[in-house]
Parts: structure tokens; C-alpha cells; sequence
């Protein structure tokens, strides 16, 4: 804990106090998280993380040794001129050292699956210049890779790491202060208060309380495994199957990295990446992720009538008054994150001023009070928790050095178009296909950095706005995380719920399907993401919750009554066609969704009014 607390502390001083160079201060983050994440993380599944070998410690040391050696050369490095400067022989030695270490760090933390995807794009770097036809590029030796990918911010130390060692570390901070106080019990007492006493109580109370917890942690799988350690036992013993309580959980942590004002680390990355602003990111994501919820909750309300699932036990609901006196008081870091963020503070001062607003409430209540040890506790899990999002960040940054030294991007422009021919709904579909299987076992952050790399150019060449591509590209970079084969989020659920990982994916994948239809409905209406006249953007906003509510009724074969398989399709495509934002669909919709609800509708009243036998 000691080296964990260090680093953490060099982390805060670097992004506040100290003045250095955004290369240095990532090569130094670098060398702290690679060391911690040697000690911490075996080299293979059986590998006990508490002991590490004598080979996890000759690795720490030697991610030792090179932040030692590029800090002590990082003035030449930092000054120098790319291509036209040499490099010196031990340049060449630890820059190779570093990108040997980037590719272990990778399979330790996020598993073959990213890290063989790292090497293909190495491999094409260093010999696509044999191929033929539209990839093949201009020969690059290996001298010249290991310029660009380590001895610029293009590479592994660029944007993405950087981040990681600002933004995103402040972030998970926050969460981090936030949970040790007891923030996650409000969250869940909060939640059973609402839809505690409602049908379907229990997973309803996994759908709020998951994603209010996700909106601080960022994380699904931290939130599968912090909120479905309480919901999924609850849900199993008021009768849901293990994979249905899983399913439930999965889909709504899920969504916890697309609610504002915290986000997920991704969010960060597009701060830099693309130039927007983290204000205007965050309140084009407000929408967006109240649809989300909104499609998970229907659905689970409408799975709860069909199949007789009942409330949540009265000893686990808490009185309103009760729960705001135990917890209120961690509102108050949320509403100093929102405050700050219309300020228009840096997001890096903005989790700064949250987690002090944590640490001020926690000190109001007796119960919540932490002393030196228990900060630098929160200090260290931090770091924990970091380790496999700076693993992920390096291992993107060296996949967006190759791009940038070949041109990927224009050339995987150049194919799309030629298979979509620019239509702009297949270009969609081609781009949320191809991030979902970019985000298949690996963080969300370097799955979104790495298809942001790859697709938004072809998005905003087809004519989608720059915030609303990038939008576009989070949004499923954050889905991949619920998609099999490699749901990282069902897997964290499978041991709670005690089934199959697969089968819980494939449940959350139709308990989220509505979510899945937002963001096309964003792109074709940009009124959903706060752009355009406050009427329009409320009339879209009507119309999309109600398409999701009538497809989520369509996906459950239930609304005021079971349905039938004609009526579930009318009834769908109608509720599609009041999520697009546009009058004529809507027209359309309505009309669709009135023929098949009618009939349901007019028998549930005659069995309500007819007198009783």
C-alpha cells in the first residue's frame, strides 16, 4: 500500500501543483502504475496477486528504472525534433524496453483478446509495406516505430495515458471517497424507496441504485460487482432465475458510464481527442442516458407483470425521511460536480472539488468519517483501480501511433465507403458493429479510443456533426461491455448470480435492445442530444420515451395483458418510429402503436368495469 499511496500522491501533485511536461508527467504515471500493476497482477491466471514472484518484481523495478531514465533525459526528449534529432543507443534500448513492458502490462490487465489485437496492428506496421492494393504502406524500421510510439505523445505516451493520469484518475477518485463513505448504501436505500414497493421492486431497485452508482464509479464491472452483491441475492430469493437477476444487474451498470455529470473514463478522452468541451459532453449525454434507463425500467416493469414477480420485502425499505437523514448529505458532492461543471472548469478541477465535497460531508456525519489511514486506503484502491484502465490507455496509445505513421484511417475510410457506398444508415451500422467487436474484453475506454480513431472521421465525412459522431462511437464502446462473447460485465455477474456468463450476456443484451436504438435516434435527430429549440428538443424527448416504453412492451410480449406475435411487431416498429425524431415517423408510430394497443387496452377496461360474478 505504501508505493500505491506514493504514486497516488505524485498523480494529484502532477495535475495540480506541479509544472511539467504532459510527456514527462505521463511517463512518470507510467512507471508508478506499471510497477504496481506488476506487483499486483500475476503473470497468469493462478498467479497469487499477493505474492508477487521474482519475475513481477524484476518488472517493477525495471518500469522503476525507465521512469528514472526518462526523467532524467525527458528535457532532450521533450525538446528535440522528431525524424531530424538521433536517438542514442539507450534511447533506442528503453524505448524498446517500454513498448516490451506496454505489451505485458496489456495482457496482464485486459487478456490476450486486446493484446493480440495490439500486436496485428504492430505487425502491420512494421510489415505492410509487403501487402498490395489499398493497406499497404510506406516501409517503416523499427528504429522509426519506436520513435513515434515512444518518444512523442502520438504513441503510448499520448493521449489516452495522459488522461488516465489526469481526468480519470480524479474521477475514480471521487468514486472511490465516495463509496468508503457510504455513498453506495444512499444510493440503495434511495432507489428502494422509489420503486421499492412497485412489482418487480427488487429489480427495479438494481436498475436506479446501479445506475447511480455507475455514474460515480464509471466502471460496469466495479458496479456489477459493488451494487449486484445486494441486488442479485435479493432478486434470487424473491424468485428470479440466477441469469435473469444477472441480466438485470449487467444492463444497468452498464449505462452508469453514460450518465453525466461524472461519465466513464472515456468521456475524458474525448475531451482531448476530439476537442469538445467536457460541459458540452456532458450535457449532450443527459438525454441520452435518461432514455437508457428509461427502455431498462419499462422492460423490467413489463418482465415483472408477465411473469408475477412481486415487491421488495418491507424490512428493506427504508422511510424517505430516514434515508435522507442517514445519506442526504451525498447529494451535496453531486451538485458541487454539476455546479462546477456549468463554471466550466477543467474536468481534472472538477473531480477535484467533488472528492473534497466528499471528504467535507463525510466529515459532517459521524459514521462516514475517515482518518489518515482510511484516506490513504482510498489513495491506494484508486491505484488498484487504475491499473487496467492505464493498461488499456497504453496499449491504445500504441495502436494510434501505427495509425498515425500509416494512414490507417484514410484507408479504412476508403473500404467503408466502398461498402456502404456513404449511405449514412449503413455507414451507422457499420461503425457500431465494428466498435462493439473493437470493445469485446477490453475496457471501455480503449475501445472507444481506438474505434473513435478509426470511425468518427468516416462519420463526420458523411456528414455527422463532430459531437454527435464521437457521441455515437461512446455509446457502443460502453455497450461492447454487456455484448457477448466477451461480456466483461456478465462475467463479474456470473458468480453472483451463479450461471452461465454467456447466457446473462445474451438476457442483458434484450433487457438493454431499446437502448441499443438511441443512438441512431441521436444522430437522425440531434435534438436528443440538447441541440435545437427547447420545444423540439422537449416534443423528441416525449416521443422517444414513449417509443422505448412501447418497444420495451413489444420485447416482453406484455402490456396491459400478454400479446400476441402480430401485435408485438406493430407495436415495436411503432415505437421505433416514435424514437426518430421526426414528425412523420412519429405520425406513423402513433398510428401503429394505437392499432395494436387498442384491443389490449378496451379488454383490460371490460374487465375492469364488468361487475363480478
Amino acid at each position: 500500500m505504501p508505493f500505491a499511496v506514493a504514486v497516488g500522491l505524485y498523480v494529484i501533485a502532477a495535475a495540480t501543483l506541479i509544472i511539467i511536461s504532459p510527456w514527462a508527467l505521463t511517463v512518470l504515471f507510467f512507471s508508478g502504475i506499471g510497477a504496481l500493476a506488476f506487483l499486483t497482477t500475476g503473470a497468469t491466471e493462478d498467479s497469487d496477486g499477493d505474492r508477487p514472484s521474482v519475475i513481477d518484481i524484476a518488472l517493477a523495478l525495471i518500469c522503476v528504472a525507465v521512469g528514472a531514465y526518462f526523467a532524467f533525459e525527458s528535457e532532450f526528449i521533450v525538446n528535440r525534433i522528431v525524424l531530424l534529432d538521433e536517438l542514442t543507443f539507450w534511447n533506442i534500448v528503453f524505448g524498446t524496453i517500454v513498448f516490451l513492458l506496454t505489451l505485458e502490462l496489456t495482457r496482464r490487465t485486459t487478456g490476450v483478446g486486446l493484446t493480440a489485437l495490439v500486436l496485428i496492428f504492430v505487425a502491420y506496421n512494421l510489415f505492410g509495406h509487403h501487402l498490395s492494393g489499398v493497406l499497404q504502406h510506406g516501409e517503416i524500421g523499427f528504429e522509426h516505430f519506436i520513435e513515434i510510439t515512444v518518444f512523442t505523445t502520438d504513441g503510448i505516451f499520448g493521449l489516452p495515458l495522459r488522461v488516465a493520469a489526469t481526468y480519470a484518475f480524479m474521477f475514480v477518485m471521487f468514486g472511490t471517497i465516495l463509496h468508503a463513505c457510504g455513498g453506495g448504501d444512499f444510493f440503495f436505500n434511495f432507489a428502494a424507496v422509489v420503486s421499492g414497493r412497485q412489482p418487480g421492486g427488487p429489480a427495479k431497485v438494481a436498475v436506479i441504485s446501479s445506475g447511480m452508482y455507475g455514474m460515480v464509479s464509471g466502471s460496469p464491472t466495479s458496479d456489477v460487482v459493488t451494487t449486484g452483491s445486494i441486488t442479485i441475492p435479493i432478486m434470487r430469493r424473491l424468485g428470479y432465475r440466477g441469469a435473469h437477476a444477472g441480466a438485470i444487474e449487467v444492463a444497468a451498470s452498464t449505462g452508469g458510464s453514460l450518465v453525466p455529470p461524472v461519465l466513464g473514463t472515456a468521456a475524458f478522452l474525448m475531451v482531448d481527442f476530439a476537442g469538445i468541451e467536457y460541459f458540452d459532453i456532458a450535457i449532450a449525454a443527459l438525454l441520452p442516458a435518461i432514455l437508457y434507463y428509461i427502455s431498462i425500467y419499462a422492460q423490467v416493469h413489463f418482465s415483472s407483470l408477465r411473469n408475477g414477480f412481486d415487491r421488495l420485502e418491507d424490512d428493506m425499505i427504508p422511510s424517505f425521511w430516514e434515508t435522507m437523514k442517514d445519506g442526504g448529505l451525498f447529494v451535496i458532492p453531486l451538485v458541487v460536480l454539476t455546479v462546477a461543471l456549468l463554471m466550466r472548469f477543467t474536468p481534472t478541477m472538477v473531480g477535484i472539488m467533488g472528492t473534497i465535497a466528499v471528504f467535507l460531508v463525510a466529515l459532517l456525519k459521524a459514521n462516514s468519517r475517515i482518518g489518515p489511514i482510511g484516506l490513504a486506503r482510498v489513495l491506494s484502491e484508486t491505484c488498484y483501480r487504475m491499473v487496467p484502465v492505464a493498461g488499456a490507455c497504453a496499449a491504445a496509445g500504441l495502436v494510434m501511433g501505427g495509425i498515425t505513421m500509416t494512414g490507417l484511417v484514410g484507408k479504412i475510410s476508403h473500404l467503408v465507403n466502398g461498402l456502404t457506398d456513404g449511405q449514412q444508415f449503413l455507414t451507422l451500422l457499420v461503425t457500431a458493429a465494428v466498435t462493439v467487436v473493437l470493445g469485446l474484453g477490453m475496457p471501455t475506454p480503449a475501445a472507444y479510443i481506438l474505434a473513435a480513431a478509426l470511425m468518427t472521421p468516416i462519420l463526420t465525412g458523411i456528414g455527422v456533426d463532430v459531437l454527435t459522431a464521437n457521441m455515437f462511437v461512446l455509446y457502443y464502446a460502453v455497450m461492447s461491455a454487456l455484448t457477448p462473447p466477451v461480456a466483461v460485465a456478465a462475467y463479474a455477474a456470473s458468480s453472483l448470480a451463479e450461471d452461465n456468463p454467456l447466457y446473462i450476456a445474451v438476457l442483458a443484451v434484450k433487457f438493454a435492445l431499446g437502448a441499443f436504438v438511441v443512438p441512431f435516434a441521436f444522430v437522425y435527430g440531434p435534438e436528443l442530444l440538447m441541440q435545437g429549440p427547447p420545444l423540439e428538443i422537449g416534443l423528441s424527448m416525449v416521443t422517444a420515451v414513449a417509443g422505448l416504453i412501447f418497444v420495451a412492451a413489444a420485447i416482453e410480449a406484455y402490456l396491459a395483458g400478454p400479446m400476441t406475435l402480430p401485435t408485438r411487431l406493430l407495436m415495436g416498429v411503432g415505437g421505433m418510429a416514435l424514437v426518430i425524431p421526426d414528425i412523420r415517423l412519429s405520425v406513423i408510430g402513433i398510428v401503429l402503436v394505437a392499432i395494436a394497443s387498442g384491443p389490449i387496452l378496451f379488454r383490460r377496461l371490460l374487465t375492469k368495469t364488468a361487475p363480478p360474478p
